[in-house]
């Protein structure tokens, strides 16, 4: 319907400005539209996700363009390793350094020639031509906020126009929403990502935010006591539920679409200030994943194979120490949804995994933890192989740092900004490498520094998104470079 509505020519999606109420300026050029006239129910339940308060011509000019871009879905499932990662005890090990930095986890030998990673990644060997291990991240910004995964920038970068958004919200604000008119970034980062709102969108404001369900029932991680106050802070709002999918009438339909019909009463009024697109962010949100449940259904695992169910469950209950934050095998399983996320039209996944921050009890714990990001990563490459996804999908795994060389006396590897590590896969990249180098002790990078932003921009290449060119603009009207530093990692994108 809209199609027969809005017969524009789509050279003609740049350089729309709104004039006056249901009149835009289109290269000198007058065109008119009534949203009573041209919008049915069924039209706007397939738009829903655009939102009233951002519902432009641009807005539908730009969806009409994406649906029709081929048959690929690019997009970018990021695990963040909650707490950091040390580095040592995971992809770099140092067998010839003294004990209390080697550490007990023995060398293995990979698929690929020459990489030993260590015994608590032996699936990962199993497949190590399929991955990218990236040995050399510098810049961290030594924060647990995970603001820096998510973006490449640190938490103050920007902050007196609002901060900079993570990367989905980037994603959210360029390509818009995914097929089957899926939200573009859906964040399912649990412990200390979630209270302290990483994956926020900054200056580009609720519209661009994150769709982001509640996963506490199917995935227990326990906060740090600190931080149960900061995300009782962050308001009801801070999690979406999905509850209203269950049940869902042809009245509460029925009354959204009257809530559009008022629509052009108010617009005019709205729409200079942008209160509309701010304030009702969570409820056109929610009307969109109500009228597609296409993100209920992926969340659902009751849905998926038994088979493939199984292969993302470890067989065998971890060694070691389970800490009070800490998450169990069934956290391999997250990886799984975002899979099914991916499918259903999301371009931007985000899931964690707790804990890595080792203050105490780093070798125990990392027994637990490491064959869980071991059993993960093998079953989400391995299933997106199988599936014909690879190729469109990227899989990063890092964290917000690296982890201290040396043991401390509890036994423990503190922060350590120095050095830090990454795993990917997938995108189309060229995998099957190591990527850089540290000294003798894991402690300072010795060959090919990589920035944050580097490995961010490779992600927006991936998406199709150039970091170089394009931009987004700031709450004062000025136009932001996507990274002020990284390029695309030269070794994995040609």
């Amino acid at each position: 319907m809209l199609s027969q509505c809005l017969t524009v020519p789509e050279h003609f999606n740049e350089g729309l400005r709104p004039t006056r109420k249901n009149h835009y300026l289109l290269k000198s050029r007058m065109i008119t539209f009534s949203t009573k006239a041209c919008l049915g129910r069924r039209s706007f339940l397939r738009l829903g996700s655009l939102g009233l308060g951002g519902f432009t011509l641009a807005n539908l000019l730009r969806a009409e363009s994406k649906a029709g871009v081929g048959s690929s879905h690019k997009a970018v499932i990021h695990l963040h390793l909650d707490g950091g990662p040390p580095q040592m005890d995971l992809i770099d090990p140092k067998p010839d350094a003294p004990a209390e930095i080697r550490g007990p986890f023995a060398p293995i030998a990979t698929k690929l020639d020459g990489l030993q990673l260590t015994e608590l990644l032996p699936k990962v060997a199993s497949v190590a031509d399929r991955f990218a291990f990236l040995r050399s991240l510098v810049g961290a910004d030594s924060r647990h906020d995970a603001f820096q995964c998510q973006s490449g920038f640190g938490k103050q970068s920007l902050a007196a126009v609002g901060g900079r958004p993570a990367l989905g919200c980037v994603v959210e604000k360029l390509l818009g929403s995914g097929p089957h008119d899926s939200p573009a970034f859906v964040d399912l980062m649990q412990g200390r990502p979630l209270a302290r709102n990483s994956a926020r969108p900054g200056f580009l404001g609720a519209t661009c935010k994150p769709f982001r369900p509640d996963l506490s029932h199917l995935f227990r991680r326990e906060l740090e006591q600190g931080m149960k106050g900061e995300l009782a802070r962050l308001g009801e709002y801070h999690s979406d539920s999905l509850a209203l999918v269950e049940g869902l009438s042809p009245e509460r339909i029925d009354m959204r679409l009257g809530i559009l019909e008022r629509f052009d009463k108010v617009r005019a009024k709205l729409d200079r200030s942008g209160s509309m697109a701010a304030s009702d962010s969570f409820n056109q949100r929610a009307v969109a994943i109500l009228t597609s449940g296409k993100v209920a259904e992926a969340i659902d695992l009751t849905q998926e194979d038994p088979r493939i169910l199984e292969r993302y469950t470890p067989r065998n209950p971890t060694a070691g120490k389970q800490f009070t934050t800490a998450e169990g095998p069934l956290a391999a399983r997250k990886l799984l949804i975002a899979r099914r996320l991916v499918e259903a039209g999301v371009r931007c996944v985000s899931v964690s995994l707790s804990d890595f921050d080792t203050h105490s009890d780093n070798f125990p714990r990392m027994r637990h933890l490491g064959p869980i990001l071991d059993h993960a990563l093998w079953a989400l490459v391995t299933d997106l192989e199988e599936r014909g996804m690879l190729d469109d999908v990227t899989v990063l795994a890092w964290g917000e740092f690296g982890r201290t060389p040396k043991v401390n006396a509890k036994g423990g590897r503190d922060h350590w900004p120095k050095a830090s590590m990454g795993i990917m896969a997938g995108g189309g990249m060229r995998v099957g490498q190591v990527i850089g180098a540290t000294d003798k002790t894991a402690s300072e990078v010795t060959d090919r520094p990589i920035h944050y932003q580097d490995v961010i921009a490779t992600l927006y290449h991936n998406l199709g998104i150039d970091p170089d060119t394009d931009t987004i603009t700031d709450l004062s009207g000025r136009p932001r470079q996507l990274v002020e530093q990284g390029v695309p990692i030269r070794e994995l994108v040609s």
